[in-house]
């Protein structure tokens, strides 16, 4: 069975969350015994100058995965790009399944089955003729989250068959026996469009929570991870940090990441900052996988309490992790910074809750929407 993925979000090698989803989803469909493509497109070049190096976007995807990417056969494509629109749809005909992440973009596809990954809550009405029929060519449509579904079904009037939750490989994560560092972790892309992670906000709260309490956090270090899409706001944050112990990782390799996760004590999350989530739901978190791998790495999650994030944390425990203005951060952080055995006993109930996003039920989930057969 011939599977291809693809999304217009690789084509500019954006390395975040929602291409990590595709890339595990298309390596767990390659492991039920799919022949698997991730397809790569020129965009909107009228003309191409030279051939993709579909090589170096392999190898881009494999050092940002952190792993070996030869279950997938890289090629190209026409979609997004100037070809004809006959070019494109008889591209498509060529497989048994195509899964497209899409931007809010449609397009017609004579693959036998489509899949439509929702990873942004819309609120763009598909309502015209067009768009209708469109939508109704993908035939299994899957979101990232309850929130996104809630949305999109609301306002595309469509019906959500999966809520496709991201893999977060838990046993690599969980910290053990490793001591936790007086270390405040935030990771993120730095960007200002839709669900920006708001890293300005994040330096503002440390800035207060280390001059408000020195003696508790004078030695305490704030760390931004995170790929740089706005060189503009990214310098404008930097310039915010200086005299204070905030530090810049825009490149990271998965192994470095996964030892800031182990070694923080507090993880924060701001994306959602002054959003009104029901006008603009596409500005709070859409997921959070990054919170997932904080708690199953040890770190306690303080994040903005809207989209997604109310899923990862649960109704109950919401109340006291989230919040909704700088000086709550900063009371919240000091709280629970002198509550050692209340900490230890959120991130115990947290933890019991995360088998949901693992990898025995991604795989059995992926095995379900797929239904691959074994040569």
């Amino acid at each position: 069975m011939k599977i291809v993925f693809f999304s217009p979000y690789l084509t500019e090698k954006r390395a975040g969350g929602g291409e990590k989803h595709l890339f595990d989803t298309a390596l767990a469909v390659a492991a039920s015994g799919c022949q698997v493509f991730v397809a790569i497109s020129p965009l909107y070049q009228q003309q191409k100058k030279k051939t993709l190096d579909l090589q170096e976007y392999k190898a881009f995807y494999a050092r940002f995965l952190g792993r070996q990417l030869d279950q997938l056969r890289f090629i190209e494509t026409p979609l997004m790009s100037q070809a004809s629109f006959w070019q494109k749809l008889f591209w498509t005909k060529q497989f048994d399944q195509l899964y497209y992440v899409t931007d809010g973009s449609l397009f017609f596809s004579l693959a036998k089955k489509n899949h439509l990954h929702i990873q942004i809550p819309l609120l763009l009405p598909q309502s015209g003729l067009i768009n209708r029929l469109k939508l109704s060519r993908w035939q299994l449509k899957n979101t990232n989250s309850q929130f996104t579904k809630q949305v999109i079904e609301k306002n595309w009037r469509t019906k959500i068959d999966f809520v496709h939750y991201p893999l977060v490989q838990l046993d690599e994560l969980d910290q053990g026996a490793k001591k936790k560092s007086k270390l405040i972790l935030s990771v993120g892309r730095f960007f200002r469009q839709l669900h920006s992670k708001r890293q300005d906000i994040l330096v503002e709260a440390f800035k207060q929570l280390v001059d408000q309490q020195p003696e508790l956090f004078h030695d305490w270090r704030l760390i931004l991870v995170g790929a740089v899409e706005d060189e503009a706001y990214f310098n404008r944050v930097k310039k915010m940090a200086q005299g204070y112990q905030i530090e810049f990782y825009p490149q990271v390799e998965r192994k470095r990441l996964i030892e800031l996760f182990q070694k923080a004590t507090f993880y924060w999350h701001a994306a959602g900052y002054d959003i009104d989530e029901l006008k603009e739901p596409e500005k709070v978190e859409h997921f959070g996988i990054t919170t997932i791998e904080a708690i199953a790495a040890g770190a306690l999650p303080l994040v903005v309490p809207k989209g997604g994030q109310k899923e990862i944390i649960g109704q109950k425990l919401i109340k006291q992790l989230g919040w909704q203005t700088v000086p709550q951060l900063v009371r919240q952080t000091t709280f629970l910074l002198e509550q050692k055995t209340l900490r230890q006993n959120i991130l115990k109930e947290l933890k019991s809750s995360l088998a949901r996003f693992g990898p025995v039920a991604f795989q059995a989930r992926v095995e379900k929407m797929f239904l691959c057969e074994k040569d």
